[in-house]
């Protein structure tokens, strides 16, 4: 029962999050009287969606109604979201299917020595939660004290986020910690209840001002490849592009890979 209430919550966050960064003129209404709040007003939703104001205030409310996916895609259209924010929604909504909130197989022998295999070129394998699950020599070096911990695995996330070195390597750290935080949130919503993310996310929240302040715009992304700048020692500043792809049978397991793209590190993008 805790779950599900947990999970309206979450629902009823990400639609008012999303209501309050339309206006009214994005969305072709009349700007009418002074508003107290950002955004477009609940029966202004309702409004463009089709739908009874009544019926989506009981929803962003996160009273205990169950939206028919048709309303969902009306809500997500009214709404202007991406195809990810669209299966986020339908995934708080209930409408998508959710993991079992249970430990993953791990990591088979012949994946874990891929990363070994690129060498020099620095490769990793991470899990759903960022959680290193195999790295090799060159990606150590160049994310320094990533593998720092004996006592449990190394996690991308944590690392951005409360790895004090992370912010000298990451030359674009802002974009791109803002960027992972939103995979997080996406991959965490197809877990629902499962350990493994909420302590991460307990410890996030602790650890990190920028969490804090973030966590509630919901923003929501999926993992991609694309290009980072990072610092290097004796080199300075380096563009990097990465690859990443999914293992095929534990498709939430992804090796990423990265090349120096030997362009000008004049701008970066975040990614995986």
């Amino acid at each position: 029962m805790h779950a599900e209430s947990d999970q309206r919550r979450q629902l009823s966050a990400f639609l008012r999050s999303r209501r309050e960064r339309l206006t009214p003129a994005e969305v072709g209404l009349p700007q009418t009287g002074r508003r107290r709040t950002p955004g477009l007003r609940r029966e202004e939703l309702a409004l463009l969606a089709g739908i009874s104001a009544t019926w989506y205030t009981y929803l962003e409310q996160g009273r205990k109604i169950r939206a028919s996916e048709q309303v969902l895609n009306a809500l997500a259209a009214a709404l202007r979201l991406d195809r990810h924010e669209r299966g986020h929604l339908l995934q708080l909504a209930g409408h998508a299917s959710a993991l079992a909130a249970e430990e993953r197989e791990p990591l088979t022998a012949e994946a874990s020595a891929v990363p070994q295999l690129l060498q020099p070129n620095p490769a990793y394998i991470i899990g759903g939660n960022y959680d290193v699950l195999s790295h090799n020599q060159a990606a150590e070096e160049l994310f320094p004290r990533l593998i720092a911990e004996a006592d449990r695995p190394a996690n991308f996330v944590r690392w951005v986020f409360l790895e004090p070195a992370a912010r000298d390597v990451l030359v674009d750290w802002e974009p791109e910690a803002r960027g992972l935080l939103g995979r997080l949130r996406t991959l965490a919503a197809r877990h629902h209840g499962d350990p493994r993310y909420t302590r991460l996310i307990e410890e996030l929240h602790e650890g990190s001002p920028q969490v804090r302040d973030w966590w509630p715009q919901y923003e929501v992304q999926d993992r991609h490849s694309g290009r980072k700048r990072l610092r290097r020692p004796r080199r300075g500043v380096v563009a990097y592009a990465y690859t990443a792809f999914h293992l095929a049978e534990q498709p939430e397991q992804t090796l990423v890979v990265y090349v120096d793209s030997g362009e000008p590190s004049d701008r970066g993008a975040a990614g995986v």
